[in-house]
């Protein structure tokens, strides 16, 4: 089945993304984090590619987004860009390369994008870092914003639950939205909040607003590759919507190789020289 949009061959940019959002066309974001896969996505007319610290789930096995490094980002982001021609590729930046530390983030987000030739970095959080991504910004970096449900500060809520029910930290996350959009930011991600939170910030805002797990009023939506291609089965959260069953196909797949080798029905006389 051919791509929604793959006759559409020109780069989506950042300024591509802001007149989607302006014509009111929705903007669909997967992650990945290999050239194959990264080759198939974009072939299949995804607007924008995120090679997410999710990595550090999916790939590594790890329980948090938290171990995974800037070289391991650096890596992943590097892999991906290769097998991408038409869609936008933002790569996440790692827990603790710019917490804090203005200056060691812009060094990070500068490797990022000179390593990787990514078109964008990704920041979790609002004010709390906004010194980071005016420094980041000022050296002429683009910005994708993270608000609502933040993995890498998930030690903090000690839960996965939904964000920003309760008055204070709605209004907080809709003043961090609108800080990240006056500072230059040209995107923002919102995870797990109240839809109702979600289409008020994507009506006040005039950047594109991604939603997961934030209901379908905002601009555009991003799902992790392996939950919505059914390779990943632990994790079934309200929002996922499995588009395939990989783990099925690829586990027969592996099986009948398996067999057909002690069988010694591979290879037959045609696949071998």
């Amino acid at each position: 089945m051919a791509g929604y949009i793959t006759e559409d061959k020109r780069k989506v940019t950042t300024h591509r993304l802001l007149e989607m959002k302006q014509r009111q066309e929705k903007i669909a974001m997967l992650t990945a984090y290999d050239y194959t896969m990264a080759k198939i996505v974009d072939q299949a007319g995804i607007d924008v590619i995120l090679v997410g610290d999710s990595a550090s789930n999916v790939m590594a096995g790890n329980v948090t987004t938290l171990p995974i490094t800037l070289d391991q980002m650096i890596y992943h982001g590097k892999s991906v860009v290769r097998g991408v021609e038409r869609a936008l590729v933002v790569v996440d930046m790692p827990f603790g390369t710019y917490q804090g530390n203005p200056t060691e983030g812009l060094t990070s987000a500068i490797r990022i994008m000179k390593e990787t030739h990514a078109d964008a970095v990704k920041l979790e959080g609002g004010e709390e870092i906004l010194d980071s991504v005016k420094r980041i910004l000022s050296a002429g970096i683009p910005i994708m914003g993270h608000l609502g449900l933040m993995p890498q500060s998930i030690n903090k809520y000690g839960t996965y639950t939904v964000r920003a029910r309760e008055q204070k930290e709605a209004e907080k996350l809709i003043r961090d939205a609108k800080l990240l959009e006056e500072a230059g930011c040209f995107a923002i991600v919102l995870e797990k909040i109240p839809a109702t939170l979600a289409r008020q910030v994507a009506e006040e805002l005039t950047i594109p607003i991604i939603g997961i797990g934030a209901g379908g009023a905002v601009d555009g939506q991003v799902l992790v590759i392996q939950d919505m291609l059914g390779m990943s089965l632990g994790f079934s959260p309200k929002f996922l919507r499995r588009y395939a069953d990989l783990n099925r196909v690829m586990t027969d797949a592996i099986g009948q190789y398996v067999t057909d080798v002690k069988s010694q029905d591979f290879p037959n006389e045609k696949e071998q020289y």
